[in-house]
């Protein structure tokens, strides 16, 4: 077994295919194919199923997987202990969120500490940022809730209640708050599934016997937003998301313990990367000021 045949391996595996993962490593497609063959070969196990131009991980290809992300992380670590000055002044931080609300008030002063290093911010529901992070696409994540499980490291950094929202000229936006119930007589337009906003309304309802009406259902929320502000229904959102647009019109739900936190978040296992621990630090500290 050699380094050269794991790291071919563990770029397939992360990439889902031999040319991309030629791409990523600089290096042509069949001298990847080649470490790879190498490697199954010698220990007799099948990686990949390769079925026409499909490529996908096998059970025991998965297993591996799992031991050289360790291997992979600890290589990076190793790098950042001998370069930890230059670790903290250039790289690259990748953030998954499920809204770049929560992100703007520590973005600007994470920038002021590490001006050289490059931020990556994509956008997605609490599904794909747990699945991002647990596949090492991300460094940092914020997600609808504190996940359960003892591989995070999270920072609770808001617990805000749950509105609907809706055109201020239509009828639901004259009223000071709604019930459950009440609100289940309107057209709702949610975020597809994976959203923490719509899991946590659609759970509170079913507690209580309510049927929601839901009538559309749109991936991401500005989607939503646009859907809503074009008469296609009321939205729902935490309230510290609403934002601030002059043709929305915030309504309370009257339902006690109907909120949503957001936690920052990131494996146990790379909490001491120096750029992870460093937003995680800011975070903390914009916490107890």
């Amino acid at each position: 077994m050699r380094y050269v045949q794991l790291r071919a391996f563990h770029h397939v595996a992360l990439h889902g295919g031999f040319s991309r993962a030629a791409e990523a490593l600089h290096l042509t497609q069949p001298a990847i194919s080649d470490q790879v063959r190498k490697l199954e070969s010698e220990y007799d196990v099948r990686l990949f199923d390769r079925r026409k131009k499909q490529v996908s991980v096998t059970d025991a290809g998965e297993e591996l997987l799992k031991i050289t992300h360790r291997m992979f992380e600890v290589e990076q670590h190793a790098y950042e202990f001998l370069s930890e000055s230059r670790a903290l002044r250039t790289g690259t931080l990748r953030l998954m969120v499920d809204s770049t609300h929560h992100m703007v008030h520590i973005l600007g002063a994470f920038r002021e500490k590490y001006p050289e290093v490059f931020v990556s911010i994509r956008v997605g529901n609490s599904h794909n940022v747990l699945s991002n992070l647990n596949s090492y696409e991300a460094d940092i994540g914020v997600v609808g809730e504190v996940p359960k499980g003892s591989e995070y490291k999270s920072v609770l950094m808001s617990s805000t209640p749950i509105v609907a929202f809706a055109p201020e000229a239509s009828a639901i936006a004259t009223k000071k708050s709604v019930t459950l119930r009440e609100l289940s007589k309107y057209p709702l337009v949610l975020r597809e599934p994976g959203s923490k906003t719509r899991e946590k309304l659609e759970e509170f309802a079913e507690k209580q016997g309510i049927e929601l009406a839901m009538q559309i259902e749109a991936e991401g929320r500005e989607a939503v937003r646009e859907i809503v502000a074009a008469g296609g229904g009321v939205g729902i959102v935490s309230e510290a998301e609403f934002g601030h647009d002059p043709s929305l019109v915030k309504i309370p739900i009257s339902a006690s313990g109907l909120t949503m936190d957001e936690a920052l978040l990131c494996l146990k296992e790379r909490q001491d990367s120096k750029l992870v621990r460093g937003f995680m630090d800011l975070v903390g500290q914009a916490n107890h000021a």
